[in-house]
Parts: C-alpha cells; structure tokens; sequence
C-alpha cells in the first residue's frame, strides 16, 4: 500500500514594509508629506529584503554558527572568528542603506532617529542579531561625539556612521566582567600608563558580544585610581594593527548561549592592550552613559520589532492550517489569542517610538523644555516594559504553532530563545527598576516632565472612548507617582522592594495613553478604526501593577 502523508505548508513572510499596518500608520503620523515618499521608499526596500532574501537566508543557515581556531598550521596564535554567512551579507547592506549612518546624516532633522530606527526595526529579526555591533557602533559614535575628543572623532565616527561596506567599523562595548555584571565598578581591569604617555590594559571581559568589530569602548581602572565605578576610565581600544592581527588581545573562547548563538561572543584576556582615554581618568560610567542609553534604545526597538516577526508568522500560519475542521483563523479562541499578541506588540511600538523622537530632537538640538528629563527617565522603563513584553509575546507564538513551534528545524524556537535576551542586556528589569527611581529622584521636575507628556498626548484625544482610555493611563501613573512620594520618606526599603512594579506601571500605562493618542489620529486622518480596537484591548490588560507585597513575605519565600 503507497502512504503520502500530509505536509504542512510553513509561514510565509512578504514585503515586512507593506504588511505592516502598525508601522506604516506611524511613519504617516511622524514623517510630514514631503518626506514620506524617499523614507517609505527605503523603509519598502529594506521590508523586501526581510522578508525575503534575508529571512529565506536565516532559514537555510539555520544551523551554522560562528567558529573560533585558536592556531595556525604552523602553531602560530590567531584567534581568528568566522561568522555566518548572514553576518557577512549584514555587513554589505547595513552601511549601503544607512542603518546606522541615517541618524548621523540627519537629513530629517530631529525625525531622522524615527527614519533610521524604522529601519532597523524592519532588518532585525531578519538579521540573526547582527544589530548587536550595529547598536554599539550606534553608541560607540554617539558617545565620541559626546566626548568632545576631536582625534578620536575624526578616526573613528567617519567609519561607524560610513555607507561604504569597504570603510564601515562597528565596535564592541567590553564591561562585563565576572566580578559583576551590572555592577560594573567591581572591574578588575587595570589600564597602565606606559613612559610615552600611552596607555595598556590588563585583564579579563567575560562577556564581550562584538568580537569581530575593529574597535571597542571598554572600562579600565589607572593604577592607583579610586576604587568603585568613580575610579574607573573610559577607554578607546582599535582591536587590531596593520597586519590585522589582535593587539594583545586573546579569545579564551566563545560562549555557549541560550540563543544569540549566531553572535559571536568571547571572553577576551587583554594582556597589556594598547588603549586611548576618551576623556579624562575617572567617572568612566558617567562617560559611557551616552553609549548606554543608544544601546538600551536598540534594544527596545529589537524587542518591538520581534514581537511583531512572531506574530507575522502566526498570522501567516493560521491562514494555512487546518484543525478541527476549520482553518485556525476561523476559530474564536486562536483569534483571541491572535489579538491580544496584537495589542501587546501595537502598543509596545508607540512606546519605542515616543522614545526615538524625544532622542531624535535632542539629537538635532530641537529639544523642547522637558526633553532631557524624560529621556533620562524613558529610556529604562522602555527596555524594561518592551523587554519583558516579547518574552510573553514570543513564547505564545510558538504555542500558535503547536509541535511545530518546539521543532529547531522550522526555524520557529530560535524567536523565543533569542528575546530571551532583551530582559537581561544592557541591565536587567530589576537593574532598570532602580534606574528609574534614581531618574525620579532627580526633583519634582521629573513628574512635571511626565505630565507634560501625558497633557500632550490624552488631552489631545477627541473620540470619548480614547479619551476614558487616556484618562485610565494618566490615573494610573499619578497614583503610582503618589505611592513613591508617599512611601520613599518612610519606608525607602519598601520603595527599592516594589520598583519593578513601579517602573512596570509607568511603561505599561505610557503604552496605553500612547496607543490611545494614536488611536486617535488614525480616526480622525487615515479614517481607520483598527488601532483604536488596540487600544480597547490593551487597556483590559493589566497595567497598574503597583499592588503592596510586604517585604516580609518576600522575604519568607525567596530563600525558603
């Protein structure tokens, strides 16, 4: 007897542009007329190329990583890294369509932030995390721009924000250490000063995740400094000379991951490797906080962006695949399901953006009065709020697929194993969570700063059911900002214990008034109701989270 069993037809992915009603609502709400049609030009052209080549290239390489050989054939050392042929095709069409160089170039003013971060949103999950180099070359220039070090300008930011693949650099940014991860001012690195004047580093990065990039921003501590994160240096190290060859630098080897398995990250030993200060000898944190902030926003807009590749391929599927007698976009509960990812990713994306466009004028010196501050305070609660939201969008993806989405080969599990990242870089929720109280405890600007915000955003609102919706968020962050009033002069302990619910609340609440605000628009300009359908469903989804929790319960509990 001839058997022929059925094959299931996979997800299928189009122009990731023109399937993106989300995106394509933003660039029209952001980019004024005369613009729109070079930006969505660009924006069409990358949306062709994930979809497609790229996405169709992560499938076939699916099981390739990068390697490290440690010798020659002759027994010389050479720590050579080879990566996948994804990242080498990433480094010919990053610089040539200005995922990087965009924001530099500044052709859209303050909006030129909002262009190049649609871009990268677009080329992401398509790009097996090839934006980690891209997002610290995006802050690598940004923080030798800060820096005020014109040599160290002129050598290095020409070559980060280049469109030419021959000239392009990224970088790495070298600061773990297995002494601590956040808590970087526990560095054991140690820069030396050498007769000339020059300086060498000395010791071990954990955890380094741009190896193969042509320069590096790093933590080192001058003999003698002070001990902690004051005493610490911000250093410039070009991680290979003339001949190509590493500049004291050893691979000890490459890390064996959960997921970003296609990134290829070392743990490097700098045995005296020659590095420039970028300014001054101290408050090396302080000086790398510009380069963190770039990163964190990346890692938002990694995080938007893959929530809204999972649920592109869910759709896809649920047009395909037959259960029960029906395809599953014809069943109430996967729908419901489909909706909800819907709505998380939608309003996810207002957040990212909002934060992009304050970045963007103050980029372009367009700041309006409470910019600064609410970039200061923004930039965390958006990596914590987004980072957390794909971990939960992504893990029930793969649950829209069934089997298939636990089966390596169908390229489906990788989607969870890599967000899995987004939560921990660049700080993790609880790390965040206190630099969110640290950006409230900077006065009462700070709330002024987020109800101008809010002002600008709900009080423009005309639908009525927007507007209750907008009122809801603005009532949920005035009485979380009111609990920390409260509670940070009596009980400090209790405000540290309850900051991830805090800084939660306020991005979750922000994401709905943004939704709401946009919602909206879309009514009143593109005569489309779907994103106030968005904002309808995200506000049934909790979003003031600042429920009391007795420390000494969590106490009991945590350790057992």
């Amino acid at each position: 007897m001839d058997f022929s069993p059925f094959n299931q037809s996979p997800p299928e992915l189009g122009n990731q542009y023109d399937d993106d009603r989300p995106l394509r609502s933003i660039i029209a709400r952001l980019i004024p007329t005369d613009a729109r049609a070079h930006v969505e030009r660009e924006l069409r052209a990358m949306g062709e190329l994930a979809g497609g080549e790229l996405y169709r290239l992560s499938l076939e390489d699916r099981s390739n990583e990068p390697t490290l050989t440690h010798w020659s054939p002759w027994g010389e050392r050479i720590d050579r890294i080879e990566v996948t042929k994804l990242w080498q095709r990433g480094a010919e069409i990053v610089p040539a369509l200005g995922v990087v160089a965009t924001a530099y170039e500044r052709k859209l003013g303050a909006l030129s932030r909002v262009h190049q971060f649609a871009l990268a949103y677009l080329f992401t999950p398509s790009s097996d995390v090839y934006t980690c180099p891209l997002a610290m070359s995006d802050g690598a220039a940004r923080t030798l721009i800060a820096s005020g070090n014109t040599a160290l300008i002129d050598r290095a930011v020409p070559r980060l924000t280049s469109r030419d693949p021959k000239s392009f650099w990224t970088s790495g940014q070298w600061m773990t250490e297995s002494t601590g991860g956040s808590d970087v001012g526990k560095s054991e690195t140690v820069a030396t000063r050498e007769p000339d004047g020059s300086y060498r580093l000395w010791g071990r990065k954990w955890f380094t995740s741009a190896t193969t990039s042509e320069m590096a921003l790093t933590l080192g501590r001058p003999e003698g400094g002070a001990p902690g994160g004051r005493g610490l240096a911000l250093f410039y190290v070009e991680t290979r000379d003339e001949n190509g060859r590493l500049r004291n630098i050893e691979v000890n080897r490459l890390k064996d991951k959960l997921g970003t398995r296609k990134v290829p990250t070392a743990e490097l030993m700098l045995h005296g490797t020659p590095a420039t200060p970028v300014i001054g000898l101290d408050h090396g944190i302080r000086n790398i906080a510009p380069m963190l902030n770039i990163t964190r926003t990346w890692n938002t807009m990694c995080s938007v962006s893959s929530m809204r590749r999972g649920l592109a391929l869910a759709r896809s599927y649920a047009k395909k695949r037959h259960a029960f007698g029906a395809l599953l976009s014809e069943k109430p509960l996967h729908l419901d399901t489909l909706a909800d990812l819907a709505a998380e990713t939608e309003a996810a994306a207002h957040l990212a953006f909002a934060v992009i466009e304050i970045l963007g004028r103050l980029e372009a010196n367009e700041a309006r009065t409470h910019d600064e501050t609410l970039l200061r305070l923004l930039t965390p609660i958006a990596k914590l709020t987004t980072g957390k939201q794909v971990v939960a969008v992504l893990s029930e993806v793969l649950e829209c697929f069934g089997g298939a989405g636990y089966v390596e080969d169908t390229g489906l599990p990788v989607l969870l194993r890599d967000a899995q990242v987004l939560p921990i870089w660049e700080g993790t929720t609880n790390v965040l969570s206190m630099d969110t109280l640290r950006a409230m405890g900077h006065g009462p600007e700070v709330v002024a700063a987020l109800e101008s915000l809010l002002a600008e955003r709900v009080d423009a609102i005309a639908d009525p059911e927007l507007r209750a919706i907008g009122e809801r968020a603005r009532t949920a962050i005035r009485r979380a900002n009111g609990w920390l009033a409260e509670t940070f002069g009596t009980s400090p302990l209790d405000v540290e214990a309850s900051a991830r619910r805090y800084a939660l609340t306020l991005g979750r609440s922000l994401e709905l008034a943004l939704l709401a605000h946009h919602a909206d628009w879309s009514l009143a300009h593109e005569k489309d109701g779907r994103a106030k359908l968005a904002a309808i469903r995200f506000a049934r989804a909790p979003f003031d989270l600042l429920a009391s929790r007795p420390r000494d319960e969590s106490a009991a509990l945590a350790l057992d």
